[in-house]
C-alpha cells in the first residue's frame, strides 16, 4: 500500500512507507496509452489545475513504483519532443514572453491538456489558440512536472530521481537537441508567420 496522509483529530496519520531496497534503476517509460488515459481522467475529474494536480498525485500513489517512475519518464519524453523553436514561439506569444523555465512549464501545461491537444500542438503549435481562455494571463503548469516525484516520495520517503537509469534514458532535460530560432522577439512578423492565429488572439 502507498503512503496516504489522513487527518484525524488535527493530527496527520501516515501508513507505512514502501521498501525500495530491491527496486532497480529504471529507464522504461509508462505505456503511452496508459499515460494518456490517466491524463484524460484527471481532466474529467477536476475543474482546476490545483484539483488536477491533487488527483494525479493520488492516482499515481495507487500504482507500482515502476509505473510512477515510468509516468515521469513518459512526461520527460513528451517535453523533449516539443522542445522546438515553433513551440517556443507559441509560448512566447501566449505568455507575453517565455524564459527557459517558463518554456518548460508551458510544455507541461500542453501535456496536461490531454493527448489530442498535445499531438495537435506538436504538429502545429498555432492550434493552441483553441485552448486560450479569456482572463488567463499565464499558460503554464509547473507543478505538473513534479506529480510523480511527489507520489513517489509519499509512498517511499525517497527521491524518485535516484531510481532513474540515466544511462539508458536520455530523452530528458539536459539532453535537449540544439536548434536555431526561426523567429525573433523584436520581429513580430516572424512570430506571426509561425503562429498567425495565436498572434491575432494575443498580440
Amino acid at each position: 500500500m502507498g503512503l496516504f496522509n489522513k487527518f484525524f483529530g488535527g493530527k496527520e496519520i501516515s501508513k507505512r512507507l514502501l521498501d525500495t531496497s530491491s527496486l532497480k534503476k529504471i529507464g522504461e517509460m509508462m505505456d503511452e496509452k496508459q499515460y494518456w488515459n490517466i491524463i484524460q481522467k484527471s481532466l474529467s475529474e477536476s475543474k482546476s489545475q490545483d484539483e488536477q494536480e491533487v488527483w494525479l498525485i493520488q492516482e499515481l500513489q495507487k500504482l507500482s513504483l515502476e509505473e510512477i517512475i515510468g509516468f515521469r519518464l513518459r512526461t520527460d519524453l513528451l517535453l523533449y519532443n516539443t522542445y522546438t523553436s515553433e513551440t517556443w514561439c507559441a509560448g512566447y506569444i501566449m505568455n507575453g514572453g517565455c524564459s527557459d523555465d517558463l518554456f518548460e512549464y508551458f510544455r507541461c501545461w500542453i501535456i496536461s491538456r490531454g493527448e489530442k491537444t498535445y499531438q495537435d500542438a506538436k504538429q502545429n503549435p498555432d492550434s493552441l489558440v483553441d485552448e486560450a481562455i479569456n482572463g488567463v494571463d499565464l499558460y503554464d503548469f509547473e507543478s505538473f512536472w513534479y506529480v510523480a516525484l511527489t507520489a513517489f516520495e509519499r509512498n517511499t520517503g525517497k527521491d524518485l530521481y535516484d531510481f532513474i537509469d540515466y544511462d539508458t534514458f536520455t530523452t530528458r532535460e539536459g539532453k535537449y537537441p540544439d536548434f536555431e530560432f526561426n523567429w525573433k522577439e523584436d520581429n513580430p512578423e516572424s512570430m506571426k508567420k509561425i503562429c498567425p492565429r495565436l498572434f491575432e488572439r494575443f498580440c
